[in-house]
């Protein structure tokens, strides 16, 4: 017996749309893609596309070395025969149907025994047991959900598009689904293209992350490599960045963030710029500490002043903004007049270190870990 071939997708399209034209080239395999960008970025229409709900201007789609669609040629497999699944974010579940009829729609071509079979085990596999006989109406938003998925799955097809799969559900939901999502992902072997505009979300349940801005690709590839080290100052925005300052290079490690009004060491070696070229540093709000929080944990008789870390600058706290499980803090380096709104940074931490270093005097030591400092040419 051969050895199971690999999982393949290849998209290459272009679409025109009002207000652009898509056009996207990637490839996805075992590993599974998030797509993330912002409201009509192209996220749901490259799914369309790949899916045959919508025909590209011009491109090729092959899935499994199977042509979909190839302008050149004139191919274009109708969106039934494609092997590709498809749950939309309001998952488009027939409302006069129960439970089992919505999941089996597709299968009207199978054997009655055969659908009965793949009936049963992929409602055991999505918790669906005792629900068949139900109408969408009579289930949670949650329950909703599993059954498109089952309704997708059911068909064994070869790729899985999910478009915004958690955005309709209440928030104390969307743990509990995203579980279940990430546990299906364990036993699909197919291609899996996820599109979400949170991101957060993304990062979870993707490997590998595909970052669309008005029909282009602006970023492609593991999903760690995209966050650390943003191919643009728009994919830093796009992946959640709010710190940035415009760079000048001091050596191979150092920069001078103009910004900021200090010198930072960095472990990414500082791009080259042409001439005329600017560079941009950036460091993400999770990223940077206080070193004076943590030193108030020293031990009793252990003196708290060591040498600080790499990258300790003094801070001036500008304002704060607490959420149920965290705080934002808004901090200047230097430069800002006392009691002026301008800030140069901001830092993400916990209710309890907010608890701990709130009454400390000021300045505080800010942490700018060298390893968490990138910079991009622009």
């Amino acid at each position: 017996m051969g050895a199971k071939l690999a999982v393949s997708l290849e998209v290459q399209i272009e679409m025109r749309l009002p207000d652009y034209t898509l056009s996207v080239a990637f490839q996805a395999g075992d590993a599974r893609l998030s797509i993330l960008g912002p409201s009509a970025a192209g996220k749901t229409m490259t799914l369309r596309a790949i899916a045959g709900l919508e025909r590209p201007s011009r491109g090729r789609i092959v899935l499994n070395r199977r042509v979909l669609f190839d302008s050149e040629r004139g191919i274009d497999v109708a969106a039934r025969h494609r092997r590709v699944a498809i749950l939309f974010q309001h998952y488009a579940l027939f409302p006069h149907m129960t439970v089992a009829a919505n999941i089996l729609f597709g299968l009207h071509d199978l054997p009655q025994a055969e659908r009965v079979a793949r009936l049963e085990r992929i409602v055991s596999h999505t918790h669906l047991d005792g629900l068949q006989n139900r109408f969408p109406r009579e289930l949670s938003g949650g329950e909703q959900q599993r059954v498109a998925l089952a309704r997708a799955l059911v068909t064994e097809p070869e790729a899985l598009l999910l478009d915004e799969p958690l955005a309709a559900l209440d928030t104390h939901l969307r743990a509990q689904i995203e579980y279940e999502l990430l546990q299906t992902f364990q036993t699909y072997r197919g291609a899996t293209l996820l599109v979400t505009h949170n991101i957060a979300e993304a990062y979870r349940l993707g490997e590998n992350l595909l970052v669309l801005c008005k029909g282009r690709i602006a970023a492609f590839g593991p999903k760690k490599d995209v966050f650390t080290h943003p191919a643009s100052l728009e994919v830093a925005r796009l992946t959640g960045c709010k710190n940035f300052s415009r760079a000048r290079a001091v050596g191979p490690h150092e920069i001078e963030a103009l910004d900021w009004g200090c010198h930072l060491r960095t472990v990414q070696e500082v791009p080259a710029v042409a001439a005329g070229g600017k560079l941009r540093a950036g460091i993400r709000a999770h990223h940077i500490s206080f070193v004076e929080a943590k030193a108030t944990e020293a031990p009793s008789g252990v003196s708290a002043d060591v040498a600080p870390p790499e990258n300790t600058l003094p801070a001036w706290l500008v304002r704060s903004s607490e959420a149920p499980f965290g705080v934002t803090l808004y901090f200047r380096l230097q430069g800002a007049s006392e009691g002026s709104a301008e800030y140069h940074l901001q830092a993400e931490i916990s209710q309890s270190d907010w608890r701990r270093m709130q009454d400390h005097p000021q300045p505080w030591r800010v942490s700018l870990p060298a390893g968490s400092v990138f910079v991009m040419a622009e």
